[in-house]
């Protein structure tokens, strides 16, 4: 691999025409970290599905531009309709790409990164693509963010539960899950901290190297824990609450995790600038919002956006406000 190669990164997410989440969410923050970002797109929205009304162009195994199709999704609390011909388009499509780049050697990539996939067939392909791209690379690492659902509910089809549990996390190097995600993929209750010992133990032994849990609620305090398999103690943070939810929070970690976890000498470092940007983009978000309180409900979903941009200095150069401690063995 070339200097050049060293900090390039694959990302296989969702876009979004308007707005931050998936790709759109992954790529401004890796690049001013110094990454080169290629993007796949797992699907393309008109904007996230807060918003009433969600359109998409979906592109078929023809090339680009030759036949779209513009779609209406219908939502119910984040639940896609399963529209399975057009996701296989997408896997032809996808495939189409892979090989294009193959072909002109231009699928060298330092890290690999996936987040929001609606298919089974493309997870599957994501698998396929994993060995291929470590055989140009084989010290390629691989994070995953596992989006599944949060907040007890799940917004993919359950049947990519178990394909993420044989035939992705396997592969994967770093991943990212929410509580919900792990819980998902452990089969564990987490309601203490022995439970979150047990989960990251579990999902370690599913392959990953690296656990790191975006957040988790205990005794009413919301905490993030970073796992590596080959130490013996577990970093915890505190994350200071924001009363509200907002779209795109995990594509944003999982892309400045990996960013910071490449950067750093080590992992608690990597955590700490991890959420203090993260963190620094949400308050900036909930402040920009609590400014439209008598907003309509489109214009709500629009306030709701991260404020990227508006955060670029802090993404830079993450604050040092909060910090992260050492657990214990595990």
């Amino acid at each position: 691999m070339t200097s050049d190669d060293e900090r390039h990164v694959l990302s296989i997410q969702s876009h979004v025409v308007y707005g931050y989440c998936g790709n759109k969410c992954a790529t401004f923050p890796l690049q001013l970290l110094g990454f080169e970002v290629d993007v796949i797109n797992s699907v393309q929205f008109s904007n996230h599905t807060g918003y009433k009304v969600v359109k998409g162009e979906i592109l078929n195994d023809n090339h680009l531009g030759e036949h779209l199709y513009n779609i209406f999704f219908s939502f119910n609390s984040f639940q896609l309709i399963k529209v399975s011909f057009l996701f296989e388009c997408i896997c032809v499509y996808t495939g189409q790409l892979m090989e294009g780049l193959a072909g002109n050697d231009l699928d060298h990539y330092s890290h690999l990164l996936t987040g929001y996939v609606a298919s089974s067939s493309f997870l599957k392909k994501i698998s396929q693509l994993v060995p291929i791209l470590k055989e140009k690379n084989p010290n390629l690492i691989y994070v995953c963010d596992p989006v599944l659902g949060d907040n007890g509910k799940t917004y993919v089809p359950e049947e990519l539960i178990e394909i993420y549990k044989t035939e992705v996390i396997p592969l994967v190097d770093i991943v990212t899950p929410n509580q919900f995600e792990l819980e998902l993929l452990t089969n564990e209750n987490i309601e203490t901290t022995e439970d979150v010992k047990r989960a990251i133990e579990k999902l370690h032994g599913l392959g990953p190297k690296i656990v790191a849990i975006t957040s988790i609620e205990l005794n009413n305090k919301l905490q993030s824990f970073i796992s590596n398999k080959q130490d013996d103690m577990i970093i915890t943070m505190d994350i200071p609450k924001i009363p509200t939810n907002y779209t795109g929070s995990g594509d944003l970690f999982a892309a400045l995790f990996l960013a910071h976890s490449h950067i750093q000498q080590d992992l608690k470092t990597a955590l700490e600038k991890t959420i203090n940007s993260l963190h620094s983009v949400l308050l900036r978000t909930h402040e920009f919002r609590s400014k439209f309180a008598n907003a309509s409900s489109v214009q709500k979903a629009k306030t709701k956006e991260l404020r990227l941009i508006q955060s670029k200095a802090d993404i830079e150069n993450p604050p040092s406000k909060l910090k992260a401690q050492y657990l214990n063995v595990k």
